[in-house]
């Protein structure tokens, strides 16, 4: 899939929230707990390890919603660190289960905080694209979804959020 583009509308919303909001601070770290934060949230409206319990998961909508949260922010780090020019979604190959797919991309991205290279940074996108794999999410969706939530993400700001 091709990333161009929502590195161009990220670019965009980061630099109207920055001019109404954080004016110039640096909010990288912020931006990688987000993203930490946003993972989590995802696991937990999947629920996949959430053995204890026999309630399933969210409807694919909210799961959807959840899983582009991440992209934001995802996208917004390798802005900051001029990592936006990869052009398309990495290609590679992730074993395991949802839960393990977790856990293995907490692993890449708290990897990616520390060294701060192209490398750990696809290999964060390698991992998401294993995670929507195993959610059966196309790139067609990632994308509506996308382009759905950064109008969202504009309104929120505009109204106070």
């Amino acid at each position: 899939m091709k990333l161009t583009k929502l590195f161009s509308m990220q670019r965009e919303l980061d630099t109207f929230i920055q001019q109404n909001r954080v004016g110039e601070a640096d909010v990288f770290k912020e931006k990688g707990l987000a993203l930490l934060i946003e993972l989590a949230e995802l696991a937990n409206e999947t629920r996949c390890f959430k053995f204890w319990s026999v309630k399933g998961p969210s409807e694919d909508k909210v799961i959807l919603e959840e899983y582009v949260d991440s992209i934001h922010f995802l996208l917004s780090l390798g802005i900051e660190k001029n990592f936006d020019n990869l052009d398309y979604w990495p290609a590679g190959e992730v074993e395991g289960d949802l839960t393990q797919l977790f856990l293995k991309t907490i692993e890449v991205i708290n990897r990616f905080l520390h060294e701060l290279t192209m490398e750990a940074y696809k290999e964060i996108w390698i991992h998401y694209g294993a995670i929507a794999s195993q959610l059966g999410f196309t790139n067609e969706d990632i994308i509506t979804a996308y382009l759905s939530k950064n109008e969202e993400n504009y309104n929120r700001q505009e109204t106070g959020y």
